[in-house]
Parts: C-alpha cells; structure tokens; sequence
C-alpha cells in the first residue's frame, strides 16, 4: 500500500510535493523509527537521503535525537554518502554528536528499566556517534559554547544522580543477604556434620558421598557469596562518575548478582546434603522430599530475579550490537533498493 500511495504521490510537482509529501512523512518515520517506510521513499526517490529539515538536521540527525537504532542503523550501508552528511551541522551550530549528548526522549529511555542501566543505554549512543564523527567534532562547540560531552553532561546530570541512587538502593538490598550466607556457610565449614573423632579430629562421615557434596558446595557457598560482597562493596565506594555506568558499574552489579545466585544454590545444595547424610540409615525416602523442598527458594529466587538480571546483561553485552549494520542488507535489493557500502545510493529502475 505503502509503494502504490508513494507512486501516487510523486505525480505531484513543486512546493507542494516536497514540502507536504516529503518532509513531513519522511521525517515522522526517522522520528518514530519506521525504517522500512524510509526504504520504500528513498528508493524511488534516492535524493530524499539529502533532505534536511528547517533546522538542517538530516534523517539521521532526527533518529539520533530520538534513539531510533532501527534507522541510524541505515548509515553505514551509505557509504562516502555518511561522510558528508555527518558533517551537517545545524541552526544551533550543534553537530550529530551534541544531538547525541541532549537527553533522550522520555518513551525511549523507559524502555530500559532503572536510571542507571538508563544511564549506560545513553553512554552507548555517545559513544557509538562519537566514533564515525570527524575527529574535530568532539571538540566543536555549539552556540552557547558547549562541547558534546559538555552537553550531554549537562542533561544528563538528573538521570547520573537517579542512577546514583537506584544503583546503591540494589546494592544495599543485595549485600544483607550475601552477608547473611557467608555468615552461614562460614559457620557449617566449622560444624560438620555428624561431628569429628575426638581422638584424630577426622570428621566421622569423611568417606561419605554426601560429605563430599556438603564440603564442596558449602565452600562454593562461601566463596560466590564473598565474591558478592566484594563487588557490592565496590560500587558502593565507586565516584559513580558519567563513565563508569558505561561498563565498570553493570559489569560489577552483574557478577554480584550472579555470584549471589550461586552462593544460595550452594548454600541449600550443602543443606540437603546434610540431611542426606544424617537421614539416609532411618528414613530414605526424606531424602527425596528434602532436596524437592531446598530447590523451591532457588526456584523462586530465579523466578523474582531472572529477568533483572537478563536485563543486566541484555543492557551491558547484548547493546553493542544495537548499532551495528543490518543483519541482512540483502532484503533491501528485495526492495528494489540498495544502499551500498562504496557506491552510496543507488534507486531501483
């Protein structure tokens, strides 16, 4: 419908068309990301790659201001086309780079949940931008007289301090009970089950499988948790500076959370084998009931927190991939359009 309403649409001439039929379509999808309507324009229109609106800010100047990826992804499939359009700077003499740095849009940065994997998601976008900008246009300075990082220092101040906050909030609830486990796993190391010889001080159930599973998950336990708590304590004396949500501040909050997973699977795995191991002579069947029960907090620990911590994850590795080229330029020539990596823009016959 899209294709047969464009042909249409370019029997019109003069203002009308480009002013009506061409700006306002084309920069409502940069806008709100529909890159697969912008393929349909451009490529039967290749020079709709040029237009710019009133305030001179491109196509991707518009998907930059807006952290529409699915769009800014479309530049580097341009070629020495990008070149030259990066270099557009606009009525505020501010360059693709300040529009990095202005806060993103409200609806965008809910898609990412808590202020500072918010934080992190908007470093990624600096960052990315910051790379196939020229070198001078990170030192360029708008008309206020403001650098990028300047900029984006200054809007971003509220959401760094909100990040601050969110980021110690999870860590002070994450490092009780990584303190309450290793006080407890610390305390069965010493406290073996079935007890010791008084005469040789080797414990009575040494030779015992389940002995052996106590030993080797408790000191799992221990050390995961106190891992934990070395990566919690980290953050909490961390300057929380601009950079530091970029990876060290994920990273850290990410391996806590999961060393904190792991000391709690330990922790009941060395219960159950307690259990096991003084149980096993008199009532068997217990042993069953007894792993069944200590795997449900486990279950329900991976249940509470599984997505928060896909979503650590997600944000911190899986975002770099966000910018990258499309994971299949040839659906463009199915379109009848090609942006090349070398010949630039090029439109169907």
């Amino acid at each position: 419908m899209v294709t047969r309403v464009w042909i249409a649409v370019q029997q019109f001439k003069g203002n009308r068309f480009s002013n009506i039929f061409l700006r306002t379509p084309l920069f409502d999808a940069a806008e709100f990301g529909n890159a697969e309507f912008l393929i349909i324009l451009i490529r039967t229109y290749p020079d709709l790659i040029w237009t710019t609106n009133n305030f001179h800010r491109s196509l991707f100047h518009i998907a930059v201001i807006n952290r529409q990826e699915s769009v800014y992804k479309l530049i580097h499939e341009m070629g020495d086309i990008k070149e030259i359009i990066l270099t557009y700077v606009d009525a505020y003499k501010q360059n693709i780079l300040h529009l990095t740095g202005k806060l993103a849009p409200k609806a965008r940065l809910n898609l990412v949940p808590g202020a500072a994997l918010q934080m992190q998601r908007e470093l990624l976008w600096f960052k990315e931008v910051e790379k196939i900008v020229p070198p001078s246009y990170p030192k360029m300075r708008d008309n206020k007289n403001r650098t990028p990082w300047e900029l984006f220092t200054k809007e971003h101040k509220k959401l760094r301090r909100e990040g601050e906050k969110w980021m110690k909030d999870t860590v002070n609830f994450y490092i009780i009970v990584a303190t309450l486990i290793t006080g407890v796993v610390f305390a069965a190391a010493f406290t073996v089950p079935g007890g010791s010889n008084q005469d040789t001080g080797i414990p009575i159930f040494l030779k015992s499988i389940w002995f052996r599973v106590f030993f080797i998950s408790d000191a799992i336990a221990l050390v995961s948790s106190s891992t934990s708590i070395l990566m919690f304590l980290s953050i909490l004396t961390s300057h929380f500076k601009e950079m530091d949500f970029l990876v060290s501040l994920p990273a850290k909050l990410e391996l806590g959370v999961s060393a904190l997973f792991i000391s709690i699977a330990g922790m009941l795995v060395a219960f159950s084998a307690t259990c096991c191991l003084v149980f096993k002579s008199e009532m068997a069947s217990l042993q069953i009931v007894i792993i069944a029960l200590a795997s449900v907090p486990i279950i329900l620990f991976v249940r509470i927190h599984y997505q928060f911590w896909v979503d650590i994850i997600r944000s911190t590795y899986s975002s770099r991939f966000l910018f990258g080229p499309l994971n299949d330029p040839f659906e463009l020539k199915k379109e009848g359009f090609e942006l090349r990596r070398k010949g630039g823009v090029e439109g169907s016959k």
